[in-house]
């Protein structure tokens, strides 16, 4: 089931012709009063012209304004599949625009949307959680979707969810988790993302890999790490070929390791070696990554003496390309040096 491709087509069935369109500002009051019409082809043939103007920001603007979204609110429970799905799309084209996204918080969206988060349709719910991502991007989204208690459910949904709608779960969780970590540890979060550190999908491991970067930003999140033995996992994506994956899982190891526990854990899996192969690494990201994990690990007088004899790598990073790898290379060199 992983595999199945979410197809956009529209049933064959489906008359896909678009209600008319009054002239002017007649257009969305008219389309908005036939998204409550009893008669269904009447309905989707608003649903569908609807979607077509809503691209536009002042249209959007518009339409929030002659009260379209409760009676889109109400469509998301209708029975038919088309009118679920053809909503659903209307959600994530408003959440593209500012004033959608304000619109959400304004008019209580994200609670009746996340009731589609077992729809029987796929693209019904990748249509879901692509407004929902959309909505996380803001700041008062995501405190709206943690305040919801969504981030249990999101997390639920990461061990069945076919691969491309697990993709946006996780990337809705990373905003998310820069909220408020609490939910996600409660509800097995790190146990969930540790099984994703070694999916098939490149983009779904990485994306495991920062959010298990932010949900250890909180001292419990790194203490429940090292608990689930995921620093292991983690070090071993050092070496992965994709580098967004090493620059992810370099990532999540700076703050893994700035405690006692999760230095030792990371020497115990051997990283000295990947971290210094990374230094040299083709993207800035990953170089500087692994310079700050170098960094935290250097805390410990046993790394400080392994790494004294690399201190001439680092020394060439200097001169890096990019500021931030300078930078970051030059409090590695004091950190390593240092003398008590």
């Amino acid at each position: 089931m992983a595999q199945t491709r979410i197809s956009a087509k529209l049933p064959p069935h489906i008359d896909p012709t678009k209600a008319p369109v009054a002239f002017g500002d007649r257009a969305l009051p008219r389309l908005n009063r036939e998204l409550q019409d009893p008669e269904l082809i009447t309905r989707q043939r608003a649903l569908m012209a609807l979607c077509d103007l809503v691209h536009d920001p002042e249209l959007a603007y518009t339409a929030v304004e002659v009260g379209c979204l409760e009676n889109l609110k109400l469509l998301l429970k209708d029975e038919d599949a088309t009118v679920r799905r053809k909503t659903t799309e209307i959600f994530y084209i408003l959440a593209t625009h500012s004033i959608g996204r304000f619109a959400f918080l304004e008019h209580e969206v994200i609670k009746p949307l996340s009731e589609l988060l077992n729809d029987p349709e796929n693209i019904c719910r990748k249509n879901m959680h692509m407004a929902m991502e959309m909505f996380s991007e803001i700041p008062a989204g995501a405190e709206a979707i943690v305040d919801a208690n969504l981030v249990p459910l999101l997390i639920m949904k990461l061990r069945t969810e076919l691969d491309e709608i697990q993709e946006l779960i996780l990337k809705t969780l990373h905003f998310c988790l820069l909220v408020d970590t609490k939910a996600a540890l409660a509800a097995e979060g790190i146990s969930v993302l540790k099984t994703k550190l070694t999916h098939s999908s490149v983009t779904i491991k990485s994306l495991a890999a920062q959010a298990l970067m932010d949900i250890s930003v909180s001292l419990e999140g790194k203490n429940k790490v090292c608990e689930e033995e995921v620093i292991p996992i983690l070090v071993a994506l050092l070496s992965d070929p994709d580098p967004e994956v090493r620059a992810t899982a370099a990532g999540a190891l700076i703050f893994a390791t700035i405690t006692t526990q999760g230095k030792y854990k990371a020497l115990e899996a051997d990283i000295i070696p990947s971290l210094l192969i990374l230094v040299n690494d083709p993207l800035s990201k990953v170089r500087l990554n692994a310079i700050k994990t170098i960094t935290t690990m250097s805390e410990a007088a046993e790394v400080r003496k392994i790494l004294l004899d690399h201190v001439t790598l680092l020394e060439g990073k200097i001169q890096d390309p990019s500021e931030a790898v300078r930078k970051a290379a030059k409090i590695a060199i004091d950190v390593i040096t240092w003398k008590p």
